[in-house]
This record gives structure tokens, C-alpha cells and sequence, in this order.
């Protein structure tokens, strides 16, 4: 959320806090909420009985259900899904990545993402938000991975890293969403073996033939 000045140059007031465990245990409660009726569901009502708090408590801190949401999504920064596992293969790192905390077969990510992708699309606020501390991060943990393998030669110096690091996370998401469940860490290894990889190899110059 935007702490930038307004129109008239003033600086909007700041939202008043909750002591720092009990808000994370709140922002836990929005997410287990969440997943379980969805954001068009989910009310403050809802969210004040799960995390046995006051809604005076949650309307005080967040003005909408889309502050609360936004702000509950930011529990998945800095998870180990974000870090450069630095295995010294592709593979490898894309395989810690996924499989971690925080990553692509982690329930809670996945039915959080699964709750949100029907409703962002229409709300643009929530959409920003979510881009900011939710997907942005992922992208940037993904693009250090490829960039690191393009140095050690693994996928070419003029390959689309936006697309490339984009096929996992759009298979593995496509599937959970269409099966319900998460796809697995083998599943998870079939399609880094037979899209991903071979993907980066398309973006490699052919080997010189032998003479």
C-alpha cells in the first residue's frame, strides 16, 4: 500500500498497529479464512471469530478486507521459497525453490493464490497490491535462479528470462487449480525435465559439430 503524499501534498496517516504477534496470528487467521470461503466470502466477521479477536481490533488496522488480505499475503515475504538455493545447477535451484517454504508445493501458497485469482482480475487495488507483495518477490527469487544458470552457460545470453521463469510457476498453479490438490515434488520435477529445461536448451547456440 501507496505511503506516498496526495494531491495536496499531505501524507496520509498511518494505520494504527496490533502488538506483533497478535497481528501476525490475525493476518494467519485471513489467510486460513481465505482459503477456506475465498475473498468475495471472506468478511471481518469471519476473520475476528478464527483469530478470536475484536472486529473494532481488525477495522481500526485495516480500513477494507483488501488492506487485510494484501497485508496477510506479505507473511510469505523472505520465505525460504525467495532464497537463491545456489545448488550449482538449474535444476537443482529450481527444484529448492519450488519444493521450500513459501514455494509452488506449499499448500497454504497455493490455496491462497487459488482464492485470489478469480477476483483480481476485477479488483485493481487488491491486484496491485498482491502483485506488490506477492508475486514480485516470487519473480525476482526466479529471475536470480535463471540469471545465475545464464552465467554458468545453461540457458542462452539472449533467452526471454520473463517467459522462461514464468512455464513453473503457470504449470504448476494451471494444475493445482484444475485438480485441486498440489502437484508434488515430482510432479514439480517432471515439468522442470520437460518443459523448463528443455526450453533453456532452445535458447542455447548448437554445439559446433565435431570434424
Amino acid at each position: 500500500m501507496s505511503t506516498s503524499a496526495d494531491a495536496t501534498g499531505a501524507q496520509p496517516a498511518s494505520r494504527p498497529r496490533v502488538a506483533g504477534d497478535r497481528e501476525v496470528e490475525i493476518l494467519e487467521s485471513a489467510i486460513d479464512v481465505l482459503r477456506d470461503l475465498g475473498y468475495d466470502r471472506l468478511t471481518f466477521d469471519a476473520v475476528a471469530t478464527a483469530a478470536r479477536a475484536s472486529k473494532a481490533t481488525l477495522y481500526r488496522r485495516w480500513p477494507h478486507k483488501r488492506d487485510l488480505v494484501i497485508d496477510a499475503v506479505g507473511l510469505f515475504v523472505d520465505c525460504p521459497a525467495e532464497q537463491d538455493p545456489d545448488t550449482g545447477s538449474l535444476r537443482g535451484d529450481l527444484l529448492a525453490q519450488a519444493c521450500a517454504d513459501g514455494g509452488l508445493d506449499d499448500e497454504v501458497v497455493l490455496g491462497t493464490w487459488s482464492a485470489l485469482l478469480p477476483v483480481i482480475h476485477r479488483e485493481p487495488e487488491l491486484a496491485r497490491g498482491i502483485h506488490e507483495r506477492f508475486v514480485a518477490p516470487k519473480i525476482a527469487a526466479a529471475r536470480t535462479v535463471f540469471e545465475n544458470a545464464r552465467g554458468r552457460g545453461e540457458v542462452g545470453a539472449d533467452a526471454d528470462l520473463d517467459t522462461l521463469l514464468m512455464i513453473l510457476p503457470s504449470l504448476s498453479i494451471h494444475e493445482a487449480l484444475l485438480s485441486g490438490r498440489r502437484p508434488g515434488p515430482e510432479r514439480i520435477a517432471e515439468f522442470v525435465d520437460a518443459v523448463v529445461l528443455p526450453a533453456c536448451a532452445a535458447t542455447l547456440a548448437p554445439a559446433p559439430e565435431a570434424r
